[in-house]
């Protein structure tokens, strides 16, 4: 089970026999007992062809049976991990280097200033205020209060027009599904009923009289992982019951859409209503608020292409779209004749990819140039005021405020810089420094640089690659690859304080821009969907190649990470080359391709997979990739924590079950298959500090351990010199 690899220097070797580090292998290993699986009769059928589905029970969420089976794996996988000699210390370096003041970019709401803030190691962010400069901050609302072990969360938040009333969101236990309460923001005092059943929602209120939220039905039976596909808009009255809440859309089968959003403008004058039959697309509505019995109009009629209100000026609509412009590009419209024919450009594409914000009556118009952030000021009239100067190379992100606003505040970090908190002034356009954390960290140590590979295609893939200065390239740093490439989302340069423990034992960290991401526009989405998703994976095997072929690792310290559809990357990877890595690390991810459409909101994330009810050639594609169903009896397959939550009900856990059950029963050789099961834990947002801090631990701990260390390599390393 385990490489004990002793010093070839034997002065040390006499000093301390049991500093092992990674020169010669002495293999010591013991087999694992893993917990039985029993397996069923289950058959689909697909297009003519027979697909056994022999854990199909573990779907079965509520099942006392699945209960036993998650805790009986846990019991194994903690068992494994408690072995590991240095898990204690990677747990405590985590909780050392997490312990630092972080707090977020303040906004305004009526009287008062409100910032998030944690103290280092509260398991939730608490949100403070205060009245004037220079006044002691208060408590607001602190999360960690909501339950007793910190893992309901804050889910967000929306403040009424004149700042009085405040309406915010909960999530329990992780879940999607929220509860909304509503407080009189002066007196911190609960003043309705708890609105229920909320999924996928924002809350926008329609000045100070209500706001608008969404919902699906309550689904029947399991709440976790039931099909939900019909969202609805909600209008809450103040004073009136959830029952009496107006249908608003939703609620005819013309209507039935999977993902229905609401807002209002910064004036109240409109209500924008967007409906998507999935993550890509949508239609686009718009009803006038000063008139009691307007209609919705049509502003987009298909869910071809992605549009959004960002602005209005009167009866002057500002879209963002991606109509006609890959890398999307900003028009305007009358609000009387909002269709596509009417359309002006006011900025318009370019070669990079757009994301704009609004503050203090201008535009900032974000760009990406190969991840990297650029930001252009406009004012009303279309004119370019100026480049706004960021701090470095890296990711800004914010530049929004209300229009009134003299100052906003922006965000900046990449791969070797905490995230700091800017204020910018927006009519000159200098930038102070507001918030920088005082960290236990020196980034003059690191170095991150961005290299462009080849893919399997010959498409040229960017990827930052971060380590400690002066490392040596011999091929045996511990290396992780993380990846994710889809659903047009985009990974960008961003610290991360678990990193730094890695790159501290002289491990590399490299994160390559696949294809199905958001990097180059819709056409690199476009590029690693449906029948191109291969690409992703060519991607990312291409990555790996380019990391062993430069020397930065090898295959016996390479460990590729990735979380939910990054969970099937590493999945499809590690199945498709086992040889190419060490350590996998599949987190939450989409695993059974088969049937993820046929879970809670599954069916959505069809844009960017198909599914195998679409057509017999999408079924075979499907199932060529699907890690279920391409797990090999026979086959070495690399080290693996597959990890998931309990109460994930947005990739069901079922998927990192039957995958960890396949793995444990057809695995050949010695190299552990487990899954590490976090209970009363989602999809990961709102998860708490504390349970964080353990999962990196148990994360890197496993990866070093399987790579052949007793001790750390910074510790080792230094035994060595010595």
């Amino acid at each position: 089970m385990k490489k004990a690899l002793f010093l070839v220097s034997i002065t040390v070797l006499m000093m301390a026999c049991k500093n092992q580090t990674k020169e010669e292998p002495n293999k010591t290993t013991t087999t694992l007992n893993y917990p039985e699986t029993k397996t069923v009769d289950t058959v689909n059928t697909y297009f003519g062809t027979e697909i056994k589905d022999p854990y199909r029970w573990l779907e079965d969420d509520r099942s006392e049976e699945t209960g036993n089976w998650v805790a009986a794996q846990n019991k194994t996988t903690f068992g494994y991990l408690e072995k590991i000699p240095f898990r204690k210390e990677l747990k405590d370096r985590l909780s050392n280097l997490w312990n630092y003041e972080k707090v977020g970019a303040p906004f305004k709401e009526g009287g008062y200033t409100y910032f998030s803030k944690n103290n280092g190691l509260q398991d939730q962010n608490v949100l403070y205020r205060y009245k004037n400069e220079g006044d002691e901050p208060e408590i607001f609302l602190d999360p960690n209060t909501f339950s007793k072990d910190g893992t309901t969360s804050l889910g967000g938040i929306n403040f009424s027009k004149n700042g009085k009333l405040v309406a915010y969101a909960i999530s329990e236990g992780g879940s999607d599904w929220r509860k909304i309460i509503i407080k009189n923001a002066e007196t911190k005092e609960i003043i309705e009923d708890t609105i229920i059943d909320v999924k996928f929602s924002g809350i926008s209120w329609k000045g100070n009289e209500g706001f608008y939220y969404s919902s699906y039905d309550k689904p029947k039976g399991s709440e976790l992982s039931a099909k939900t596909d019909q969202h609805k808009v909600y209008y809450h009255k103040l004073g009136t019951s959830q029952k009496e809440d107006a249908l608003i859309y939703g609620g005819t089968e013309e209507e039935k859409h999977r993902y229905v959003s609401a807002s209002v403008t910064e004036d109240d004058m409109y209500l924008i209503i967007s409906a998507s039959i999935s993550t890509s697309g949508n239609k686009l509505f718009i009803k006038d608020l000063t008139k009691p019995y307007s209609k919705l109009v049509t502003i987009m009629e298909n869910t071809d292409n992605d549009t959004y209100v960002i602005e209005n000026v009167g009866t002057t609509l500002y879209l963002v779209t991606n109509l006609d412009a890959p890398n999307k590009r900003i028009v305007t419209v009358d609000a009387s004749n909002p269709t596509p024919e009417n359309w002006k450009d006011f900025i318009p594409e370019t070669k990079n990819v757009l994301s704009p914000n609004t503050g203090g009556g201008y535009f900032f118009a974000g760009y990406m140039v190969d991840a990297v952030s650029k930001v252009l000021q406009y004012d009303y009239d279309g004119k370019l005021i100026r480049e706004v100067e960021l701090p470095g190379v890296g990711s800004a992100n914010g530049f929004g405020a209300k229009k009134e606003e003299k100052e906003l505040y922006y965000s900046f970090t990449n791969y070797k810089t905490p995230n700091s908190i800017y204020k910018y002034t927006i009519a000159d356009g200098t930038s102070e420094v507001y918030r920088k954390p005082a960290i236990d960290f020196n980034p003059d140590n690191y170095e991150s640089k961005q290299v462009f590979y080849t893919s399997k295609d010959g498409t040229k893939v960017p990827m930052i690659i971060t380590h400690k200065k002066g490392i040596e390239l011999t091929g045996k740093n511990p290396t992780i690859l993380y990846g994710y490439g889809g659903f047009n989302i985009s990974l960008t340069p961003a610290f991360n304080i678990a990193n730094v423990v890695w790159m501290e034992q002289g491990g590399v960290y490299a994160v390559p821009n696949l294809r199905g991401g958001g990097e180059y526009g819709k056409k690199w989405h476009d590029a690693g969907t449906k029948m191109q998703k291969q690409n992703v994976f060519d991607d990312f095997i291409a990555a790996a190649e380019y990391l062993i072929d430069n020397k930065y690792t090898s295959s016996d310290y390479l460990a590729v990470r990735g979380g939910s559809n990054g969970g099937l990357l590493v999945g499809a990877t590690m199945t498709q080359r086992p040889d190419l890595m060490k350590v996998a690390l599949p987190a939450v991810g989409v695993l059974d391709m088969l049937r993820y459409h046929t879970f809670t909101s599954g069916e959505g994330w069809a844009y960017d997979y198909g599914t195998s009810a679409d057509s017999k050639e999408m079924f075979e594609y499907l199932k060529g990739y699907s890690p279920v169903h391409n797990v090999k009896k026979g086959v070495q397959y690399p080290a693996t924590m597959v990890t998931t939550g309990d109460h994930d009900d947005r990739v069901v856990p079922a998927h990192s079950f039957k995958f960890a059950a396949e793995l444990q029963a057809k695995q050949s050789g010695d190299n552990p298959t487990l899954i590490r099961i976090e209970t009363n834990a989602g999809h990961g947002a709102g998860t708490p500090v504390s349970k964080i801090i353990e999962q990196y631990a148990d994360m890197f701990g496993f990866v070093l351990y399987n790579m052949g260390y007793e001790v750390l390599p910074e510790k080792a390393t230094k035994e060595i010199k010595s």
